[in-house]
């Protein structure tokens, strides 16, 4: 690997003091130990457990070099730089590879599919050139700057995560990234619960239009909730604008989008071209965020033609999406893995996605789902507005788990009830026991919700002639 930061390097960004030598250099940062690679500098944040606890651990996988506050927990273990604040250092670090870098950089946010897309994203520009972008969902406070600090100097380009919880979050993240085109994927009720309104989420998503580089971009999801606020944040900050739809006024305009086994066909019109492409991964989703991904690619000088080439590699990631078939031994099934995070939005395009799918002979269509969380007071009647698209979609069989997920029971018919428990462990045994040969089943809610915990049951039954 080529090396990415020495000594003295880091030492200029972060104002830092060098211990126990001065001629190291690091070819990556981490700030687990769990996963950091021979040639790391060590970051020991101080957040849920204070990193300096695991200086001996870090230098014994291999790290080059630790980010320090407490200089007495160095000693007899290795090079390190000692700084007043370890986050304010990263964050600094990250600054200063922002500025040694000619890397175009994209900001994503959005209340629904910003990993997905920054993943799309990262396709489409890495067809240009080298790109560098945002591992997993590190997108916080942390995972910006530790993002930035990792940059490449050869970069071409660079795409960023940035979430929030609260009000406030973004705007800060934004202007440390200081990107060239911004994207906000779309607005939905997810965090409303502290946010308190949809157009509170729609002002805190804008945020990330402040942080743009003279002359940047805005790619705003025009047919959004709220889009006008999103609208007027790009305006106040001169962005050029860059509306993504399907309404004739949007500047990258889906034309048409269908739908099959393996992916999509698709066909848009991005800045004035005319372009075909496949999606290599299944989602209705896909419709927007594509569209969205490609006019991002275009306006930071990405090559249009490779980047929608690209999208066909794309592939589904772990708990948004993945499906996998399981042997199970009264036959086998497809099981859904979509349990990363849920919220209405993403709940119904995950349902128009299972309508699109065939069931194997004798098989039906089948949901488990956890509660989707943080909605605040309308929770209920969100759980409850579900039942609509499962009908439309001609969902077979609803199972579900969670106090909030009781409402969605209540809304449906009792033909499509499957099976409600508690919780999702108390699920287990009742989907478990209800599929058959042929079945598809979709198991999706938020995080919190513990829904994977139904979805690794399911992986058992592989060839589990026990069960």
């Amino acid at each position: 690997m080529s090396e990415l930061w020495t000594a003295e390097e880091a030492q200029a960004a972060t104002g830092g003091r060098l211990l126990n030598g001065e001629s190291w250099s690091v070819t990556g940062v981490s700030i687990d130990t769990r996963s950091l690679e021979p040639g790391d500098l060590f970051v020991a944040l101080k957040d849920v457990r204070d990193g300096h606890d695991f200086l001996a651990q870090a230098f014994v996988s291999g790290a080059s070099a630790a980010l320090i506050s407490d200089a007495r927990k160095i000693e007899g273990l290795g090079a390190a730089l000692a700084v007043h604040d370890v986050l304010d250092g990263l964050r600094k670090l990250g600054e200063a590879a922002r500025d040694r870098s000619s890397a175009k950089r994209v900001a994503v946010t959005g209340s629904v599919g910003k990993t997905s897309t920054k993943e799309a994203l990262a396709i489409c520009l890495a067809a240009s050139g080298p790109t560098h972008r945002s591992v997993k969902s590190y997108n916080n406070h942390w995972g910006v700057p530790l993002t930035l600090s990792r940059m490449p100097r050869e970069s071409q380009f660079a795409v960023f995560e940035i979430g929030m919880n609260h009000r406030g979050e973004i705007l800060p993240l934004t202007q440390l990234v200081k990107p060239h085109a911004a994207l906000v994927t779309t607005i939905a009720p997810a965090h409303v619960e502290n946010l308190g309104s949809l157009e509170t989420v729609a002002d805190e998503k804008g945020d990330i239009y402040a942080g743009l580089e003279p002359g940047g971009s805005a790619i705003i999801p025009n047919e959004a909730p709220h889009a006008e606020r999103l609208i007027a944040a790009a305006e106040r900050n001169g962005a050029n604008m860059v509306r993504f739809g399907r309404d004739a006024v949007c500047e990258a305009r889906l034309l048409r989008f269908d739908m099959d086994a393996t992916g999509s066909n698709a066909e848009a019109e991005i800045l004035g071209r005319t372009i075909k492409y496949r999606v290599g991964v299944e989602g209705a989703h896909w419709a927007l965020n594509s569209v969205a991904a490609l006019a991002a690619a275009d306006v930071v000088g990405a090559d249009l033609e490779a980047a929608a080439h690209a999208l066909e590699h794309l592939r589904a990631f772990d708990g948004r999406g993945v499906a996998q078939q399981v042997a199970a031994p009264f036959g086998a099934f497809m099981l859904v893995d979509d349990s990363y995070n849920a919220n209405p939005a993403s709940m119904a395009a995950a349902i128009a996605t299972l309508a699109a799918r065939q069931p194997g002979p004798g098989g039906r269509r089948i949901v488990a789902f956890g509660d989707m969380l943080e909605l605040g007071p309308e929770e209920r009647a969100y759980h409850a507005g579900l039942a609509q698209p499962l009908e439309q979609a001609g969902i077979d069989a609803v199972f579900a788990a969670g106090p909030r997920m009781a409402a969605l029971m209540e809304a449906l018919p009792a033909s499509r009830r499957g099976g409600y428990a508690e919780n999702s462990d108390a699920l287990i045994p009742i989907i478990a026991g209800s599929l058959r040969s042929g079945d598809i089943v979709l198991v999706k809610g938020s995080n919190g919700s513990k829904m994977s915990r139904v979805v690794a049951a399911l992986q058992r039954l592989n060839g589990d002639k026990n069960a």
